[in-house]
């Protein structure tokens, strides 16, 4: 049992490069954890109680350390990070006071909440233990249980996975996750902030049981068919067994998915041509703008000038309806690329950099 009485977590955020709304369906993201960050910082104190500070939301909390949550309150992920974790053998016997903040900006698609989720458990990981070897896969899985699985939740684990283990990352996100580090460093990646709120639980729900809907067609029909094993050169095959409303949802989940793995083709040559990964970029982006239609008029506003600005590739990032864009451009056309999305209205654009993941800072 460890007994530490000052740990201090740093969790990343997340961009996703290739694979937005396709973990939902056990299909392959490429992601990337980035330089922003939640920080946890935790001290014993003398009580039984967690003392949870949260200043950028201007929120406090107590929790009981043995309050074991039998009835969950909706997206409440300290406490289903808690009950996921006696599972795991971690169990607390002591109280901490905790404060939780960061640069990581809020409801903007950078995966700020699980970034809060990653920090929490790896904090109670660090001071609690668990029943077998903590790793970050170990810590991610968690993570993608607590916020998932617990609340019955449209979403993959891209975020989690993509938070605990860093760099950039080719995530097998079927019920056995497998990942694969593609790269430690990325440069001319830019965030651009639309300012425009996400409404990811509702967008995510609706695309996901329309994907699905057409999936199931498919299996009604054909025996023992699993989208991942399936070919975009298959659609118009498989688009026969398809009701016409639900086609354009197959069309996606199967082009994107042929994107997806064309660009780890890409990041798997000795030196990845940044052309081509933003080539592959606007490719997956107008799949998401012109057939999922998840980005809103800022959003496509940011997008068009940032490739007028002479970006390689611009996309939407995670669920849409608002939230972010990411960019890559060459190093001499950085400034006037995150100019060109300022003047497009979004609320901020800066360069980022690859992160490690989620780490305890010694």
């Amino acid at each position: 049992m460890n007994n530490k009485s000052r740990i201090q977590v740093l969790a990343p955020g997340r961009t996703c490069l290739f694979g937005d709304h396709q973990d939902y369906l056990g299909l392959p993201v490429i992601a990337c954890a980035i330089d922003k960050y939640i920080s946890l910082k935790a001290e014993e104190n003398e009580t039984s109680r967690f003392r949870l500070d949260l200043p950028d939301i201007n929120k406090k909390r107590e929790i009981d350390i043995d309050q074991t949550f039998e009835v969950l309150e909706h997206r409440d992920y300290f406490a289903s990070a808690l009950k996921v974790l006696r599972r795991y053998g971690c169990i607390p016997d002591k109280g901490y006071d905790i404060e939780i903040k960061g640069d990581l900006p809020i409801n903007a698609g950078v995966s700020s909440s699980s970034a809060v989720v990653m920090a929490w458990i790896a904090f109670l990981l660090e001071a609690f233990g668990a029943d077998r070897e903590i790793t970050p896969s170990l810590t991610a899985r968690i993570a993608y249980e607590a916020e998932v699985l617990e609340h019955g939740e449209p979403g993959g684990l891209m975020d989690q996975y993509a938070i605990g283990l860093g760099h950039v990352l080719f995530i097998n996100t079927g019920k056995e996750a497998s990942f694969e580090i593609i790269g430690d460093s990325m440069g001319g990646l830019i965030i651009g902030e639309s300012g425009v709120k996400k409404e990811t639980i509702g967008t995510l729900g609706n695309l996901k049981s329309l994907a699905l809907k057409a999936i199931d067609h498919i299996k009604q029909k054909k025996t023992g068919f699993e989208i991942i094993n399936s070919d975009f050169k298959q659609y118009e095959e498989l688009s026969q067994y398809v009701p016409d409303d639900l086609k354009p949802y197959l069309f996606a989940a199967l082009k994107n998915y042929s994107i997806t793995k064309e660009a780890l083709e890409v990041f798997e040559t000795d030196k990845p041509d940044m052309k081509n990964i933003g080539r592959l970029m606007n490719e997956h982006h107008a799949i998401l703008k012109d057939i999922l239609k998840v980005t809103v008029p800022r959003i496509d506003k940011m997008v068009e000038n940032a490739l007028k600005a002479g970006a390689y590739g611009v996309k939407i990032v995670g669920s849409g309806g608002g939230g972010s864009i990411v960019a890559l451009a060459a190093e001499d056309k950085q400034e006037k690329v995150i100019r060109a999305i300022m003047d497009a209205g979004a609320r901020a654009a800066y360069k980022v950099n690859v992160d490690p993941g989620v780490r305890i800072l010694k």
